[in-house]
Order: structure tokens, then C-alpha cells, then sequence
């Protein structure tokens, strides 16, 4: 095989869920049948790469400093609601129950592969929730081990500031990511989150 298509079978392997051979199997169909959607892929990665930053605020992806949701004055100021990926941000509007604004901790804390509180930016959220006009901090982190962990380490630390802490309420199944769950089952658990 040339080098060129190696290249490209590695890159297509860095795709969650993407092994050997079927990164191999897309290598081999863009180039043989669909070159031009190989062509606008490649524009599109590069467009995203260069223009798509991380909002000031919450942490999410945005070409501007401030994202839309950040600079939405309809939203709620008081609320602020933790997620661990924009994925899981964009399930909780698909919802059309959440109006307060968002923090993005892109990941989630999990020792055991070397991820602590700075990798998950921590220290933002904290200046973030308590700037003196959240009153409360929903915690969406997604119910399993690493979530539940993360839940507890920030709602302590968040407690340990005086500000309000809630969870969101059982009914996203244990084990469960909110970007695979439907948008039913996540407005219940955001109406009946809880405190923590």
C-alpha cells in the first residue's frame, strides 16, 4: 500500500469505534468511490480545526469568543448546568426544558487514565459559579462511574463555597450517556433533579 493511503487509514483509526479494518474499508471507499466526498471531508476538517475555539464562558465549541447560548439574554443568569461534553449540552436543549446556561468540562474525571480536575477545567467552572449571580449548579454529568465521581468531587467543592448544588434526578439509566439518551427521559430527569 502507498504511504499516503497508510496516513489516511491511521487517521480514519482515531474515530471512536473505528478499528483496523473498517478504517481500512472507509480509506478504500472514499478513494475508489466517492472522491469527492473525500475531498469535502478534508475541507471541512481543516475549516473546523482553524476556526472552532472554545467559548470564554462555558467552555463549548464556538467560532466566536462567546457562544450564542452565552449571549442569549432570554436565558436564565441563576441556573448554570454542568455537562461533560457539547454533545450532552445539545441533548439538554433538544429537551426544551433547561433555560439557564451551561459549563463544558470537555471530559470527565477518571484517574486511572490520567484525567484530573485540571484536565477538566475545574478551576473555570469554579470562577464561573461563583461570580455572585448563579444561585444554583445543576449537575448533568452522565451516570456512570467517572460521572458519579465527577458529580461528587464538584458538588462537594461547590458546597464547600456555599452555592446551591442539585443533581439530575434517576430516570437517565445508570450507566447511561445523555448523548444516547432520548429527550424524553432526560426533560423528566431535568425536572426532577434533586439536591445533592
Amino acid at each position: 500500500m502507498s504511504k499516503s493511503l497508510d496516513f489516511l487509514t491511521e487517521a480514519l483509526r482515531r474515530l471512536p469505534g473505528v478499528g483496523p479494518k473498517s478504517a481500512q474499508r472507509m480509506a478504500f471507499h472514499l478513494l475508489q468511490h466517492d472522491r469527492e466526498g473525500a475531498a469535502m471531508l478534508s475541507r471541512a476538517l481543516y475549516q473546523a480545526v482553524d476556526a472552532v475555539h472554545h467559548c470564554a464562558l462555558c467552555n463549548t465549541f464556538s467560532e466566536t469568543e462567546v457562544c450564542d447560548l452565552c449571549l442569549d439574554e432570554q436565558r436564565d443568569t441563576t441556573l448554570l448546568c454542568v455537562v461533560e461534553t457539547p454533545a450532552d449540552q445539545m441533548m439538554i436543549e433538544q429537551t426544551l426544558t433547561y433555560k439557564g446556561r451551561y459549563f463544558i468540562l470537555m471530559g470527565r474525571l477518571s484517574p486511572l487514565d490520567g484525567i484530573g480536575p485540571k484536565d477538566i477545567h475545574l478551576e473555570k467552572l469554579l470562577v464561573r459559579a461563583a461570580d455572585g449571580v448563579v444561585a444554583e449548579v445543576v449537575l448533568a454529568t452522565n451516570f456512570t462511574n467517572e460521572g458519579e465521581a465527577t458529580a461528587h468531587y464538584i458538588s462537594e467543592m461547590l458546597k464547600a463555597r456555599g452555592l446551591t448544588v442539585s443533581r439530575l434526578a434517576r430516570g437517565v439509566p445508570v450507566g447511561g450517556e445523555l448523548e444516547y439518551v432520548d429527550p424524553g427521559t432526560i426533560a423528566r430527569a431535568m425536572l426532577d433533579r434533586r439536591s445533592t
